[in-house]
């Protein structure tokens, strides 16, 4: 990012960015000079061992968190120092999550949670847009599902659910955190597929932040945190040269 305005060359990113958490007699240091882009059509996955400052980096960079300092940087927009209601606004427009609780709403059908994000934003979706999501329902197997509700669903399609409702509004960015985190490995395998297939296909980018090497596996580039910072990238790896690097860095710990 040192050289290449991450606003062109990214879609998401943050430069020679700290975060500490307590006070100043017991500071704790979650991030300590990451200086990560996410490029633009491209599925990302972001790796570490427990408190490595992976989370951390996710939520700072879908200004779900504010840096201690540094620049952080979604889209073409400096959200280093934006307000809440602007912030908001402007993850409702370009950016999508898929969480590993699914976090759909239990009253609402699964077309319903998948036409969500436009609910929010108050706007009624285009011809195209509808177009879109009918595309995305019947190609992730939902057709015959749209009426019924989360707890009719099983978990493997409620993240099929999720999937569809964060692809829907075409956001610049999708954050997923430990996405196949509470499926079996079938039903994670699909969802990984899907997401992959995003990128692939429509261009999407992804940002995954998980701890399985199977996972990353289907992203195009891995990065590692440890101790809050940076340390490694692979690109195209399998899992087990992924699980390789990850017990290495366990022992080092």
């Amino acid at each position: 990012m040192n050289n290449t305005d991450p606003r062109e060359a990214f879609v998401a990113g943050v430069a020679h960015v700290r975060k500490q958490y307590g006070d100043a007699t017991n500071p704790v240091t979650a991030l300590d000079n990451v200086s990560i882009g996410i490029r633009r059509r491209e599925f990302t996955a972001i790796m570490g061992p427990s408190g490595s400052g992976k989370s951390t980096l996710m939520h700072v960079m879908a200004g779900l968190d504010s840096v201690t300092s540094g620049r952080v940087w979604l889209g073409d927009v400096d959200i280093t120092a934006l307000g809440d209601d602007a912030l908001t606004q402007l993850r409702r427009r370009h950016v999508g999550f898929v969480f590993q609780s699914f976090n759909l709403v239990p009253t609402l059908d699964v077309r319903g949670n998948i036409m969500l994000p436009f609910e929010l934003e108050g706007r009624s979706p285009s011809g195209d847009e509808r177009r879109w999501v009918d595309h995305l329902i019947s190609s992730l197997g939902l057709a015959g599902r749209v009426d019924h509700r989360p707890h009719q669903l099983s978990g493997g399609q409620q993240q099929r659910v999720a999937v569809a409702r964060a692809l829907g509004s075409r956001p610049q960015l999708i954050f997923a955190d430990e996405p196949t985190g509470n499926l079996d490995s079938r039903s994670g395998r699909e969802v990984l597929s899907l997401l992959a297939a995003a990128t692939r296909e429509y261009g999407q980018s992804i940002a995954m932040v998980t701890h399985d090497p199977v996972a990353a596996s289907y992203a195009d580039r891995i990065l590692f945190l440890a101790d809050g910072r940076l340390v490694n990238e692979m690109h195209r790896a399998t899992p087990e040269q992924i699980a390789s690097y990850m017990l290495g860095m366990e022992q080092v710990a």
